[in-house]
Protein backbone atom coordinates (compact mmCIF):
# COMPACT_ATOMS: atom_id res chain seq x y z
CA UNK A 1 0.00 0.00 0.00
CA UNK A 2 1.14 3.56 -0.67
CA UNK A 3 2.27 5.62 2.23
CA UNK A 4 2.37 9.39 2.42
CA UNK A 5 6.12 9.31 1.99
CA UNK A 6 5.98 7.09 -1.13
CA UNK A 7 3.17 9.25 -2.56
CA UNK A 8 5.22 12.45 -2.33
CA UNK A 9 8.35 10.61 -3.48
CA UNK A 10 6.46 9.51 -6.64
CA UNK A 11 5.08 12.97 -7.40
CA UNK A 12 8.43 14.61 -6.68
CA UNK A 13 10.30 12.28 -9.03
CA UNK A 14 7.62 12.80 -11.72
CA UNK A 15 7.92 16.59 -11.44
CA UNK A 16 11.71 16.40 -11.44
CA UNK A 17 11.68 14.21 -14.57
CA UNK A 18 9.24 16.61 -16.29
CA UNK A 19 11.34 19.64 -15.42
CA UNK A 20 14.49 17.92 -16.69
CA UNK A 21 12.78 16.94 -19.95
CA UNK A 22 11.50 20.51 -20.37
CA UNK A 23 14.96 21.97 -19.75
CA UNK A 24 16.71 19.73 -22.29
CA UNK A 25 13.92 20.09 -24.88
CA UNK A 26 14.05 23.89 -24.56
CA UNK A 27 17.83 23.82 -24.91
CA UNK A 28 17.56 21.69 -28.06
CA UNK A 29 14.85 23.90 -29.57
CA UNK A 30 16.88 27.06 -28.92
CA UNK A 31 19.95 25.47 -30.52
CA UNK A 32 17.89 24.57 -33.62
CA UNK A 33 16.51 28.11 -33.82
CA UNK A 34 19.99 29.59 -33.52
CA UNK A 35 21.28 27.29 -36.27
CA UNK A 36 18.40 28.25 -38.59
CA UNK A 37 18.92 31.95 -37.86
CA UNK A 38 22.62 31.67 -38.60
CA UNK A 39 21.89 29.80 -41.84
CA UNK A 40 19.38 32.48 -42.90
CA UNK A 41 21.89 35.24 -42.12
CA UNK A 42 24.59 33.44 -44.09
CA UNK A 43 22.22 32.97 -47.05
CA UNK A 44 21.17 36.64 -46.97
CA UNK A 45 24.79 37.74 -46.76
CA UNK A 46 25.66 35.55 -49.76
CA UNK A 47 22.75 36.97 -51.78
CA UNK A 48 23.75 40.53 -50.85
CA UNK A 49 27.36 39.86 -51.80
CA UNK A 50 26.24 38.50 -55.18
CA UNK A 51 23.89 41.43 -55.69
CA UNK A 52 26.49 44.05 -54.83
CA UNK A 53 29.52 42.29 -56.25
CA UNK A 54 32.37 43.89 -58.18
CA UNK A 55 30.91 43.21 -61.63
CA UNK A 56 28.46 46.09 -61.15
CA UNK A 57 29.92 49.27 -62.68
CA UNK A 58 30.77 51.94 -60.12
CA UNK A 59 30.14 54.87 -62.46
CA UNK A 60 27.10 55.35 -64.69
CA UNK A 61 27.56 54.35 -68.29
CA UNK A 62 26.55 56.41 -71.30
CA UNK A 63 23.34 55.74 -73.19
CA UNK A 64 25.22 54.31 -76.16
CA UNK A 65 26.97 51.68 -74.05
CA UNK A 66 23.74 50.82 -72.22
CA UNK A 67 21.93 50.30 -75.55
CA UNK A 68 20.07 53.58 -75.54
CA UNK A 69 20.25 55.63 -78.72
CA UNK A 70 22.74 53.57 -80.65
CA UNK A 71 24.11 50.11 -80.17
CA UNK A 72 27.72 49.02 -80.59
CA UNK A 73 27.66 48.77 -84.42
CA UNK A 74 26.53 52.38 -84.99
CA UNK A 75 22.97 51.55 -85.99
CA UNK A 76 20.03 53.04 -84.08
CA UNK A 77 18.46 51.01 -81.30
CA UNK A 78 15.85 48.39 -82.13
CA UNK A 79 12.24 49.62 -82.04
CA UNK A 80 10.72 46.15 -82.07
CA UNK A 81 8.41 45.76 -79.08
CA UNK A 82 8.00 41.98 -79.35
CA UNK A 83 8.72 40.48 -75.97
CA UNK A 84 7.81 43.62 -74.06
CA UNK A 85 4.15 43.34 -73.05
CA UNK A 86 4.02 46.80 -71.53
CA UNK A 87 5.00 48.36 -74.85
CA UNK A 88 2.78 46.03 -76.87
CA UNK A 89 -0.30 46.97 -74.85
CA UNK A 90 -0.10 50.62 -75.83
CA UNK A 91 -0.13 49.73 -79.53
CA UNK A 92 -3.04 47.30 -79.34
CA UNK A 93 -4.61 47.10 -82.83
CA UNK A 94 -8.18 46.69 -81.55
CA UNK A 95 -8.70 48.01 -78.03
CA UNK A 96 -12.10 47.16 -76.58
CA UNK A 97 -12.70 50.62 -75.10
CA UNK A 98 -11.43 54.11 -75.79
CA UNK A 99 -10.11 56.46 -73.18
CA UNK A 100 -12.73 58.99 -72.03
CA UNK A 101 -12.22 62.41 -73.62
CA UNK A 102 -13.90 64.54 -70.98
CA UNK A 103 -14.36 64.32 -67.24
CA UNK A 104 -18.10 63.81 -67.71
CA UNK A 105 -17.48 60.76 -69.88
CA UNK A 106 -15.01 59.44 -67.30
CA UNK A 107 -17.69 59.61 -64.60
CA UNK A 108 -20.39 58.07 -66.81
CA UNK A 109 -18.25 55.33 -68.35
CA UNK A 110 -18.80 51.90 -66.85
CA UNK A 111 -16.80 48.71 -67.07
CA UNK A 112 -17.97 45.87 -69.27
CA UNK A 113 -19.20 44.01 -66.18
CA UNK A 114 -21.38 46.81 -64.82
CA UNK A 115 -25.01 47.15 -65.75
CA UNK A 116 -25.95 50.14 -67.88
CA UNK A 117 -28.92 50.83 -65.59
CA UNK A 118 -28.70 50.79 -61.79
CA UNK A 119 -30.62 48.14 -59.82
CA UNK A 120 -34.01 49.28 -58.60
CA UNK A 121 -35.64 47.17 -55.94
CA UNK A 122 -39.28 46.23 -56.56
CA UNK A 123 -41.67 48.41 -54.61
CA UNK A 124 -44.67 47.11 -52.73
CA UNK A 125 -45.52 44.44 -50.21
CA UNK A 126 -42.97 41.63 -50.32
CA UNK A 127 -44.57 39.57 -47.54
CA UNK A 128 -47.92 38.72 -49.16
Amino acid sequence: MNTVKSFWMGWGSLCLAGAGAYYFAKKSINADRAARLEEARRKKQMIDSLEYSNNVPSKPLSASTMGGSANGNGHPARTDTAGSPSQEASSDPAPTRHAPATEGQQVIEKSKYESSTPYRSPKGDRFS
